[in-house]
């Protein structure tokens, strides 16, 4: 087997899951995802949060070669320029081991224009992770979103778009970033390159429709959390829908361990081109690594 990328870990400052109740003040999507009042968690079992160590202790322990940090989509501005900062700082301190993004809010503009340019100069790799339902804009709105997405585009920067299933099981982070949404956000913007999380909520399963994979010729579906939306014949299902070139392995670390991710890729895709491609070949592609 090749070499294991991760494409979708979040790490942040210790500092920050030290001081959740601020943070949670602070930040609408902070607040979605790690507050103890938002998942339903007691003090003792809140969501978990990691620093750049742990992750790679937890990658050395599964034997994941590199992984693509990222924060969350921020709307604090301050909140997002640090953990940015730290981000940079970690694939500074750990530069064969950890590739990042940069997380801004779209709805910042020529602030979020600023922010990504920053981040690309100190080498950062792409944007993401936008929440549009906690950030409060509309993918498909192309006023808000085209100065962002030419500059990905000048600057050959993948974007990562949080999406959500339209039907199912309730948790903290689903939205109504469905794949309706994401679609017409994709035709709005077909030259970018970008990188839908979470199986782009089951967009892929419209790749049966004629005229879809067309539209998708510029488009990746990371696997994160995937352990906790669907059964392990997703890996061969997409692979077969849409290309197994199409999907980056994920986990949402420190969400889901990663050994439990790949357990869920070897049930259902045998050794070879196609499992290599799978868990780090199109990442390592991707971005470069």
């Amino acid at each position: 087997m090749n070499q294991v990328i991760d494409s979708h870990c979040h790490i942040f400052p210790e500092s920050f899951s030290q001081n959740r109740a601020e943070l949670s003040r602070r930040d609408a999507t902070f607040a979605e995802l790690f507050s103890a009042t938002a998942t339903g968690e007691s003090k003792d079992r809140e969501a978990q949060m990691a620093t750049a160590e742990t992750l790679i202790q937890a990658m050395d322990t599964d034997g994941i070669a590199q992984a693509v940090v990222m924060g969350l989509g921020w709307t604090d501005m301050d909140l997002a320029r640090e953990a940015n900062d730290y981000i940079i700082q970690a694939v500074e301190s750990y530069p064969t081991r950890l590739a990042g993004l940069c997380s801004v809010d779209p709805s910042w503009g020529g602030e979020a224009v600023a922010e990504v340019e920053r981040c690309s100069k100190a080498g950062l790799k792409g944007v993401g992770e936008l929440h549009p339902d906690t950030q409060g804009f509309d993918l498909d709105d192309e006023e808000v979103m085209a100065p962002l997405m030419d500059l990905a585009g000048r600057l050959a920067m993948p974007v990562l778009v949080h999406t959500s299933e339209p039907v199912g099981h309730q948790y903290p982070g689903k939205g109504r970033t469905t794949p309706d949404k994401v679609y017409r956000f994709i035709e709005k913007f077909p030259d970018n390159v970008i990188i839908c999380a979470h199986w782009g909520g089951g967009l892929p399963f419209y790749a049966l429709m004629p005229e879809v994979p067309a539209v998708l010729k510029n488009v990746y579906f990371d696997t994160a959390a995937s352990p906790f939306l669907y059964r392990p014949q997703v890996f061969s299902t997409v692979a077969g829908l849409v290309g197994p070139e199409k999907i980056l392995f994920a986990t949402d670390y420190p969400l889901i361990k990663h050994g439990r991710a790949i357990a869920q890729v070897e049930e259902v895709i045998p050794a070879g081109a196609d499992r290599d491609a799978i868990l780090g070949g199109n990442a390592a592609r991707l971005f470069g690594l």
